[in-house]
């Protein structure tokens, strides 16, 4: 135990030095907040495979989390179909309480999570707020059936094999209102497409 302790401490100050000289660069390029927080926890953990992968999934949630809430704010903003405007106020609702859970369970775990949306979440935004009229309310319906495909697939193999059991079972109990989302994101394209 006293081994695995100051290993760990090692590798948390070998990755805190490491940090510190990054930051020392002159280079004004900003960090993706994903890839930040899965270095953080990499150095954390990075004996511990299992908190490793676990640490990941909870990074891939909160992205998720993070992204929806930014797409469902601009949507209600944005869109002028009231259905549009309604599941981005739901998305923001149910994806802002998720956010929290999220929180809670990797402040519980010690575990870093982003704190914006990744350079790949801006760029998918900014594409989505490039449209107007239906071209925005048809892209933003097909940006959440692939987002929410994407999000399913990874709370289902977090339900399965996840080793921490909390983790596991929050994954498992999400998996439904997110199977929800998609297809409420199905219904909303088949009526945008009749327009």
């Amino acid at each position: 135990m006293k081994k695995i302790l100051l290993i760990s401490k090692v590798v948390l100050g070998t990755g805190i030095l490491l940090l510190s000289l990054n930051s020392c660069k002159n280079e004004s390029k900003q960090e993706d907040p994903k890839e930040v927080a899965e270095d953080q926890n990499e150095a954390k953990f990075d004996s511990i495979d299992s908190k490793e992968d676990d640490s990941e999934f909870l990074v891939d949630a909160a992205e998720i989390n993070l992204a929806e809430i930014e797409i469902g704010k601009l949507a209600q903003s944005k869109s002028t179909n009231a259905e549009v405007k309604k599941f981005g106020k739901m998305l923001v609702d149910e994806h802002t309480k998720s956010a929290g859970e999220v929180k809670t369970i990797a402040d519980s775990k010690n575990f870093s999570l982003p704190t914006s949306i990744t350079e790949e979440g801006k760029e998918e935004y900014n594409k989505l707020n490039e449209k107007s009229g239906v071209d925005f309310d048809k892209k933003f319906a097909d940006m959440m059936i692939d987002g929410h495909e994407k999000a399913i697939n990874k709370f289902t193999k977090a339900a399965e094999k996840a080793n921490d059991p909390e983790i596991k079972t929050w994954a498992s109990n999400n998996v439904a209102a997110l199977t929800a989302h998609l297809q409420h994101a199905k219904q909303l394209k088949q009526d945008l497409d009749k327009k």
